[in-house]
């Protein structure tokens, strides 16, 4: 039937339906800490879930059960999003004498490893936001984990959509960005 109503579509067939909405994070925050000045540190892309490591919106309806966000989609996938916005925050920060991905050339001194735990909207729970990251500076000269810690915030859904949810997450994740850059700059 899939096939058919392809097909059909090829002939002229289909309506053409509405594309999702489509949303990001915003800015990176700017955030103040230690300077490291003579250190250069690369940001691997975060590793996540099969339900995280999409484009999908998460809603968590029980603690075992999630669906997605009706009609709306990240920009890219969420963890390639979350790595971006590390970038940006250390950048942002003046901080650190480089920053990049993988195949930036930079001379690593530290690689931040993290994964996403958490991106959703609890509707379990009333309506609220939680982003939790783990995150390993790991020396990258030696191989040894200098320091490790989850980053956990919570925000309350304000309003009601699409966006609303989206903004919430959004403010959840830069409480999160914040705390794990400062934290970081101290490390290393």
């Amino acid at each position: 039937m899939a096939m058919v109503t392809g097909l059909s579509g090829c002939a002229g067939g289909l309506v053409p339906s509405t594309p999702p909405d489509t949303y990001g994070l915003s800015a990176a925050p700017v955030v103040a800490g230690g300077s490291a000045r003579n250190r250069q540190i690369l940001i691997s892309v975060p590793t996540a879930l099969k339900a995280l490591d999409s484009e999908q919106i998460v809603i968590r309806t029980s603690p075992a059960a999630i669906e997605y966000l009706a009609k709306s989609q990240w920009s890219d996938r969420l963890p390639n999003i979350v790595q971006d916005k590390l970038v940006q925050a250390f950048e942002n920060s003046g901080a650190v004498g480089g920053v990049g991905r993988p195949g930036d050339g930079l001379a690593i001194d530290y690689n931040i490893i993290s994964a996403i735990r958490a991106f959703e909207i609890r509707a379990d729970r009333g309506e609220l936001a939680v982003v939790e990251l783990s995150v390993k500076v790991l020396n990258d000269r030696n191989g040894v984990v200098v320091a490790s810690k989850i980053f956990r915030s919570t925000e309350p859904v304000s309003g009601t959509g699409n966006a609303a949810y989206v903004q919430s997450l959004d403010r959840a994740f830069e409480a999160v960005v914040q705390d794990l850059v400062s934290w970081t700059l101290s490390r290393i």
